[in-house]
């Protein structure tokens, strides 16, 4: 009894950001897409659990949210890490080589295609079709910064910067 008492408490803290933002959307089902918005910035990912207590919520099929949630391609149903690269492999990329900077990055942190984020939840690497940065090419966006005309060890020196900030900051 006491651990089902004690999972519940955790329950509740961990879906009161959810709660705050739907009530600031007064539950309003046509408001769905704004509210998988923040919740997926409080959380970074839309979990089985949230979209389960944002349909229930909004008194709609959980279908109904998860059918949203994977029609859009700005949700993630898997977490993130903390530093996301969104690598541009539209035509101007892919001529300039962007591969070339996704195998350095794979590379460096020990991902592929099939494993797209690190175990730490520090980053994670994705391709998308357009940046629309076509005269940067090849283009990077490392969260909401900007890289254009990168190199593969340009890219990988990005990530080296990254981990001794962190480090320096412990």
């Amino acid at each position: 009894m006491q651990e089902t008492n004690e999972k519940t408490a955790a329950m509740i803290e961990h879906l009161a950001a959810v709660n705050k933002i739907l009530e600031k959307y007064n539950c309003d089902e046509s408001k769905l897409i704004p509210i998988l918005q923040e919740v997926q910035e409080e959380y970074k990912y839309l979990s089985k659990d949230v979209i389960s207590y944002v349909a229930t919520s909004l008194d709609i099929p959980p279908a109904k949210v998860y059918g949203v949630a994977t029609f859009y391609a700005h949700f993630a149903l898997e977490p993130k890490g903390k530093y996301v690269f969104k690598l541009c492999d539209g035509t101007a990329c892919h001529v300039k080589k962007s591969h070339s900077i996704l195998h350095a990055l794979y590379d460096r942190l020990g991902l592929s295609d099939d494993k797209q984020t690190t175990d730490d939840l520090m980053f994670t690497v994705e391709t998308v079709s357009c940046l629309g940065a076509c005269g940067l090419a090849p283009v990077m966006l490392v969260n909401e910064d900007v890289y254009g005309q990168v190199k593969p060890e340009e890219a990988v020196a990005i990530i080296d910067d990254i981990l001794a900030k962190a480090a320096a900051a412990e």
